[in-house]
């Protein structure tokens, strides 16, 4: 049976690799770039025979968020996968800028969730409607601070989904939070531990093997549980 993702933000690394490995899988993709640029996921697209199409999508963009969803009335996909994130400086927050802070909180945590709610009727009803978080958004693991401004982000990323789960509680869909790991990306830097071929097949296995489940999970790129 054919399956439909969305993958939203495809570009490059992270979320081009998800594209590239559900396509390896026989998904039919979708996949979202911000701007006019050529990107990877154009190539990818080129050697797709057809099962990958490229969308534009900014999520900051709300009109562009809806134009999306109206070109994309009458697709029911299987997937819903929300993969967005910067970080500025790692500096306490008492040196952050309050537009610095307002650029890491709307891109990472309030614009997923607008992608969520505006895409997510989209989404079967036993499908799955998942966001790239992180380790570092579970309150209870942060034992060793630093990146404030981006460890709350991923934190109120995961209450918002946690209040969307509780909004939509008959809901029978899969809803996950995903930590890909420390992933050596111009996000994760240099010294993270592993390699995008190592990190996105263990986040498909970690997809395909919670579908259908139901329910809200914060989960790693192996499939184990994180806390809140």
């Amino acid at each position: 049976m054919s399956r439909t993702a969305l993958v939203v933000g495809a570009s490059r690394t992270l979320g081009l690799a998800l594209a590239a490995e559900l396509l390896r899988r026989d998904w039919h993709v979708i996949g979202t770039v911000r701007g006019d640029q050529r990107t990877g996921l154009h190539d990818l697209a080129d050697v797709s025979e057809g099962r990958l199409t490229v969308e534009h999508l900014d999520i900051t963009a709300p009109d562009q968020i809806t134009a999306l969803r109206d070109r994309l009335t009458g697709h029911d996909l299987d997937l819903l996968f929300v993969n967005a994130g910067i970080a500025h400086a790692n500096v306490p927050v008492s040196e952050v800028t309050t537009e610095s802070f307002t650029e890491v909180m709307v891109t990472n945590a309030l614009s997923p969730l607008r992608v969520v709610e505006a895409l997510g009727p989209l989404v079967t009803e036993t499908g799955t409607i998942a966001v790239m978080s992180s380790r570092q958004g579970s309150i209870t693991m942060n034992t060793n601070g630093g990146h404030e401004v981006y460890r709350a982000s991923k934190s109120a990323l995961n209450q918002l989904m946690r209040g969307y789960a509780a909004r939509h509680a008959d809901d029978k869909r899969t809803l996950l939070l995903v930590n890909p790991g420390w992933v050596r990306t111009g996000l994760g830097g240099p010294g993270a531990v592993l390699e995008v071929e190592e990190s996105i097949p263990g986040v498909v296995d970690t997809l395909e093997a919670r579908a259908g489940e139901g329910g809200l999970h914060f989960v790693d790129y192996e499939n184990q549980p994180l806390p809140w």
